[in-house]
């Protein structure tokens, strides 16, 4: 199905149709609230207990890299909301990325994943990235694939579960279910009980003074965060399962303008990267804000430090880098979003919108043991 592909306020926005091989799961419990919509699934991969159980496992077991030294959960941890904490991600043979790892919090309703790749909207597809991509490395298996199957066949517990996951396969130790059972544990790690959640329910309390007042300014066309962060889950690249079409926003915020050109370093530029085109230079996937506080540090490659230096860079319109090989004026980008015009804030509204962007973390994400790591003993 061919996309329609606009530019919007500056954001390059892509409208595709329903695709039809995703469905709503008949049979698993979300253990969603009244009124929250049912992430898409794929007919290929529907969602069951086992097979989420046996993605848990899989997820934080080490022997899924090369050296044995990484899980997925070392570069997304529970307590961060599955992010790590770092600038940006290090793979297994301890090569440094280009790119922070992302939260996989939501992951279930994402129309595309991943920092600035447009054609990517399968968790199924994007977990073989870090399972086998070499360049750069990052758990390591290219090449050792057959190991992942021998270690689904010779591991009791896995034999035991993959079994009763695809109970239709003729050989049900393979890397295709691997990876089939990791999308679909990552697919069940959805948020909804944060004060927000719970305010927009109902509970008047949830939410202090001080995060209401956030609330109202966060929506306003005064900070304009909406525009890039808005829905349900905060972001312009959101979809669910009654959803008619996939919406995907990429913008340029006026992070770098290196010599006054508009240029991003040249290992990280966004779209630009998979277009060739000019216009996409430094255009990257607004994240969802969703337990935000937890995610530090910022940006694409993880180069604002506090949530703090991000109000900064918002309401200057753009950052400014006054010497190395980054200098220049973001603020000056002939790409940057309209909506990243700059604003002026009291230290009371600062006060306010933080603690309105504190008021969507969710403690149960963090944890819920139903995301934990099977091999540690829980309390």
């Amino acid at each position: 199905m061919k996309p329609l592909i606009g530019v919007v306020g500056g954001g390059l926005i892509i409208v595709i149709a329903v695709v039809l091989n995703l469905s709503r799961s008949a049979t698993y419990d979300w253990r969603l609230p009244d009124g929250f919509p049912a992430p898409k699934v794929p007919q290929d991969n529907s969602m069951t207990e086992t097979k989420v159980e046996l993605g848990r496992w899989l997820f934080y077991d080490t022997r899924l890299s090369g050296n044995t030294t990484m899980s997925c959960a070392t570069c997304h941890l529970q307590e961060l909301a599955f992010t790590d904490g770092k600038s940006t991600a290090v793979g297994s043979t301890g090569v440094v990325h280009p790119r922070s790892s992302m939260s996989l919090v939501n992951t279930a309703y994402a129309s595309r994943l991943t920092w600035a790749n447009p054609l990517l909207d399968r968790l199924e597809d994007q977990a073989l990235t870090p399972l086998l991509g070499d360049n750069p490395v990052e758990m390591g298996m290219a090449g050792r694939e057959a190991e992942i199957g021998a270690l689904l066949q010779s591991d009791e517990k896995y034999r035991e579960l993959a079994r009763a996951a695809f109970p239709n396969d003729e050989n049900p130790y393979s890397v295709l279910n691997a990876v089939r059972s990791i999308a679909s544990f990552v697919r069940s790690i959805v948020s909804y009980d944060s004060p927000y959640d719970r305010y927009v329910a109902g509970e008047a309390t949830a939410l202090s003074p001080s995060a209401e007042r956030g609330l109202e300014l966060f929506f306003s066309e005064k900070v304009e965060c909406f525009h890039c962060h808005g829905g349900f889950n905060f972001t312009d690249s959101s979809t669910h399962a009654n959803s008619n079409i996939d919406q995907v926003g990429f913008h340029n915020n006026g992070l770098y303008n290196i010599n006054a050109t508009g240029a991003y370093p040249p290992d990280n530029t966004g779209l630009y990267d998979m277009t060739g085109q000019v216009r996409d230079m430094g255009r990257f996937k607004a994240p969802s804000l969703r337990n935000i506080l937890l995610t530090a540090p910022y940006m694409h490659d993880g180069s604002i430090a506090t949530i703090e230096d991000v109000l900064d860079h918002y309401s200057r319109g753009g950052r400014l880098i006054e010497d190395g090989d980054n200098s220049g004026d973001g603020r000056l980008s002939p790409f940057k979003s309209e909506f990243v015009g700059g604003f002026e804030l009291t230290d009371t509204e600062r006060a306010d919108l933080i603690e309105f962007l504190s008021s969507l973390t969710d403690k149960s994400v963090t944890t819920n043991e139903r995301w934990a790591d099977p091999f540690e003993p829980q309390s």
